[in-house]
């Protein structure tokens, strides 16, 4: 994450804090009802141009039920035309989208990286949808998040104020810094070598587990994923995107043998949504995360 000045909403614009928040969930919400027909159309292929149709009975959803939430409460979950039932998942990605944004406002506030931040997130929740829903990770929506963290790489360091990613402050990447390399330079470096950090350790892993067991671990997708995850983090915050995912997902797969009557170690879960949600983790709390682990063990 970049070394930013925080920048108070109210200070900036002379306008109450809370309203950042409020105009942050909506955003939120409204982003998330695109999400959610990128979450359905995508992996079933099909174009994010065409209108909204009921499912069951192939009507158009009018504009105005498409109002984030509201919609779904408004006809009381059900379909306008054929009253079959529209699942509750929809508000809740909505819901959950608003609530990411104003959780990035309040740790990133007003500053340049604060619609990366939400590009970001917004990617990183449809693809735990997506890997819940099909346990793939798209290559159209992973390919271009590793194009844009390289993008935003090497834009950022140029734009007024001068901002720096943090990875770029410490080793092996400050040596570049110190021998005088243009900070965009500098910054791309970091980016590609969080890039092969995080995809090459997990592609490591994996193919240590299959030459060991026979099996495949994990997909591909994941390693495409921790490309765009490592160059938009950098190495250490893709480490500790890792360990999260890691954590959370061995908490999560023990929940899930634990309830079944075979007690399958060969249970698949979809690795890509604790990836997801450690990565979005890493970007809000990682610096501090890893400053606080470092002051209390090292």
């Amino acid at each position: 994450m970049p070394i930013l000045l925080f920048a108070s909403f109210e200070a900036v614009t002379g306008v109450p804090e809370w309203i950042g928040y409020l105009l942050s969930f909506v955003l939120g919400a409204c982003i998330g009802s695109f999400l959610n027909v990128v979450i359905y159309r995508v992996p079933n292929e099909r174009s994010l141009m065409t209108p909204s149709k009921c499912p069951n009975c192939d009507e158009g959803i009018k504009f105005y039920y498409n109002v984030p939430v509201l919609g779904w409460l408004i006809l009381g979950g059900k379909c306008a035309n054929c009253k079959e039932k529209i699942a509750w998942r929809y508000p809740a990605i909505e819901f959950l989208t608003g609530g990411v944004f104003v959780l990035v406002f309040w740790q990133i506030g007003l500053t340049v990286f604060l619609p990366v931040a939400l590009v970001f997130a917004s990617v990183m929740i449809a693809l735990i949808f997506i890997d819940a829903d099909h346990m793939i990770l798209p290559n159209v929506i992973t390919y271009p998040l590793f194009v844009l963290a390289l993008i935003v790489r090497i834009a950022l360091p140029m734009l007024p104020g001068h901002e720096m990613f943090s990875d770029t402050r410490i080793a092996p990447i400050v040596y570049l810094h110190t021998a005088g390399y243009p900070d965009w330079l500098v910054s791309l470096a970091a980016g590609l070598f969080g890039a092969l950090i995080g995809a090459g350790s997990l592609w490591l892993v994996g193919a240590i587990w299959k030459m060991l067991r026979g099996v495949d671990a994990m997909g591909l997708g994941d390693v495409k994923l921790l490309l765009g995850i490592g160059a938009m983090l950098g190495w250490r915050l893709t480490i500790l995107t890792i360990f999260l995912a890691a954590f959370t997902g061995a908490v999560a797969g023990i929940a899930l043998v634990s309830r079944q009557k075979d007690r399958s170690l060969q249970t698949q879960i979809p690795f890509g949504i604790f990836l997801g949600i450690g990565s979005i983790a890493a970007m809000l709390f990682g610096d501090r995360m890893i400053a606080w682990y470092l002051a209390k063990f090292i």
